[in-house]
């Protein structure tokens, strides 16, 4: 699948694959911020996509930045008609400070094909063996 990217002039680098077989690829932040503890920011990545009809880019936090930070990285979409600047939303969890600084791999963008449905409203829905159990419905063990 081809992808078409445009690099704004603040972009320290394009999104690429780190590893053969990967299926995300790395994002780097394109400038740095301090985040104190609750605080919310904005990544800016310093690109810009043109996405295939038919397919939208997912963007995901980096599993490694979940596991040794306090940071948590909002899952987003980049649907096929957006050509505005890529961003990450990153919020600070943490009792301190944490610093992104220009270049850090902070989030991992994923490609995949966009299935559109067909809603169809009706009176009832039909009855499932979990019905309407929802968080936590099947238990801890």
């Amino acid at each position: 699948m081809l992808v078409h990217i445009k690099r704004l002039s603040h972009c320290y680098a394009l999104p690429q694959y780190c590893h053969e077989g990967d299926s995300g690829m790395d994002i780097f932040a394109a400038h740095g911020v301090l985040l104190n503890p609750g605080d919310v920011a904005k990544i800016l990545t310093g690109f810009c996509l043109e996405i295939p009809h038919g397919y939208e880019g997912q963007i995901r936090p980096r599993s490694g930045m979940i596991l040794n930070t306090h940071l948590s990285f909002e899952t987003g979409t980049v649907d096929q008609g957006y050509r505005g600047e890529v961003h990450v939303v990153v919020r600070n969890f943490g009792p301190r400070p944490y610093s992104i600084a220009r270049g850090d791999r902070i989030a991992q963008l994923v490609f995949a094909p966009v299935v559109r449905a067909e809603l169809s409203e009706v009176a009832e829905v039909t009855p499932s063996q979990r019905g309407g159990k929802g968080l936590g419905s099947s238990g801890k063990r």
